[in-house]
């Protein structure tokens, strides 16, 4: 049975689409989804599910969430060999946390075209740095990231998809409760 991470974006940010992590978790499993995990508020969920189209997992889990909850939360869906892949390919592998360096993960709906990478890459500079991976944008940011010009709802923008955002602690996290730690 595949293993499932589900990432919804947006949710619980400034007062905003407000979930409790309870009843996601119940939301999840009214679908007959098994080993359900919620993680932070940031609306991270682990599950077990025995469909193997992921997308039609995220539409299921996307229209059940409007049904449920009554406002749209887009989702991107991971497996655990993909979270995996996310990881190992990583083009930074060693940051300074001494200069503040910082690694987020974009996780992308689809694929973006070459020209929107294009574009974004113009934006690139000495304090943020990014690398475009199939569905994967790996951040390394040099300051904090609320400061960093390179925010979810931008790279969205530049790139024409939707998209959601974790530090690398949470992605890496997301695993290790995946594979059965805490």
């Amino acid at each position: 049975m595949p293993k499932y991470i589900a990432l919804l974006r947006g949710i619980n940010v400034s007062g905003q689409k407000i979930i409790k992590m309870d009843k996601l978790r119940s939301i999840f499993e009214s679908m007959d989804y098994k080993n359900v995990i919620t993680y932070i508020q940031s609306g991270n969920v682990i599950f077990d599910c025995e469909e193997n189209d992921a997308a039609d997992v995220r539409d299921r889990i996307v229209n059940e969430l409007k049904v449920q909850l009554t406002f749209d939360i887009p989702v991107v869906i991971r497996t655990l060999e993909e979270l995996h892949e996310v990881v190992e390919k990583t083009p930074y592998q060693i940051v300074n946390a001494e200069a503040n360096e910082q690694r987020y993960i974009t996780f992308l709906s689809h694929s973006a075209t070459d020209a929107a990478i294009a574009k974004l890459e113009a934006f690139q500079n000495e304090v943020d740095e990014f690398r475009v991976k199939g569905l994967t944008v790996y951040l390394l940011i040099r300051k904090n990231y609320g400061e960093s010009k390179f925010s979810n709802n931008f790279i969205e923008k530049k790139l024409g998809v939707s998209a959601t955002t974790r530090n690398w602690e949470t992605v890496n996290k997301l695993i290790q409760l995946a594979e059965g730690g805490s």
